[in-house]
């Protein structure tokens, strides 16, 4: 089909080609033969006038053309698989539909594992591909690559809807040995003590509480860097150094192993809010829709835990 000169069958392999960067990759997922691919390259070429795509070995490497246009196509063909396409009634209890978020293991272990059995008992065979935090989230939600962000809404963007879950916290948890943590922690020693901290992707993009100490110009002596905050209590135990985790995850932790909890110096650690994040080509989409009132209840639901100064 074409419209204005352009077969719109183009835009798909364009697409293809954007998200993929190989030609052979590029050409499976749309169920292309090679030579067919590389015929839609060179009709791609010809039509707007510009390469499109240089070769760096086997890497296909986007001109500024090419990245300029990627991003209205990519909407355009969300808007068709979503008013078109995906239009049908989306009915929870025989829907098959794989959601796809990007969150941090601590919402996964505090919050998510609620509504994993709640979608259990109301929609079985509604399922999840759930990705750790990299580099570039705001990208995949741009492509639609991804359905969720569960992110401290300070790391989101303004350019799709979200909403709130709930507000959290930070505390301090280090091993019930520690003899270097005073009972009433001051900034000073805070900041003078090793820490086991996390930072995700290859970036190493700080979490929250690092970015909280920058924004005020401090610093921390970090000694262990982890990619998750799950591997943080094993790390202290048997040491004195300490980390910052949120409130929640602390009393998680505690149930199973022990742990210290101390309240932090105030007021460099506010409450943050941790929300979720969606793509707004999906605002309207019934399976979206569904999830997010599901999140939303579920996150209505979890009780902000009372902080204590001492806890083992």
């Amino acid at each position: 089909m074409r419209f204005k000169g352009l077969d719109l069958n183009l835009l798909v392999a364009l697409d293809a080609l954007m998200t993929e960067r190989k030609l052979t990759a590029a050409a499976r997922s749309i169920n292309l033969s090679q030579p067919a691919m590389s015929a839609a390259i060179t009709r791609l070429r010809t039509y707007f006038r510009d390469d499109l795509f240089t070769m760096n070995g086997r890497e296909l490497v986007p001109t500024p053309r090419a990245e300029a246009i990627a991003p209205a196509v990519r909407d355009a063909l969300l808007q068709i698989h979503l008013s078109i396409i995906s239009s049908q009634p989306f009915n929870p209890a025989q829907s098959d539909r794989r959601f796809r978020i990007i969150l941090s293991d601590f919402m996964t272990l505090v919050f998510f594992e609620r509504v994993v059995v709640r979608v259990a008992r109301e929609a079985p065979a509604v399922g999840f591909e759930l990705l750790p935090l990299g580099d570039k989230p705001d990208e995949l939600l741009r492509r639609g690559d991804v359905d969720f962000l569960i992110l401290p809404e300070m790391f989101m963007s303004n350019t799709h809807p979200k909403a709130k879950l709930f507000d959290e916290t930070f505390v301090c948890v280090s091993c019930p040995t520690n003899q270097q943590l005073p009972p009433q922690l001051s900034f000073d020693s805070y900041t003078s003590m090793g820490h086991v901290a996390v930072k995700f992707g290859w970036m190493q993009n700080p979490s929250v509480e690092e970015w909280l100490l920058r924004e005020h110009g401090l610093k921390r002596r970090v000694e262990v860097v982890v990619p998750g905050f799950s591997m943080i209590p094993p790390l202290l135990s048997g040491t004195d150094r300490i980390a910052t985790i949120p409130l929640r995850l602390a009393r998680y932790f505690a149930k199973a192993m022990p742990l210290r909890i101390t309240e932090l110096p105030q007021p460099v650690f506010p409450a943050f809010t941790e929300a979720v994040q969606w793509p707004a080509p999906h605002n309207s989409d019934p399976a979206s829709l569904w999830m997010r009132e599901l999140f939303l209840q579920e996150a209505s639901r979890i009780d902000f835990p009372s902080e204590t100064s001492q806890h083992s």
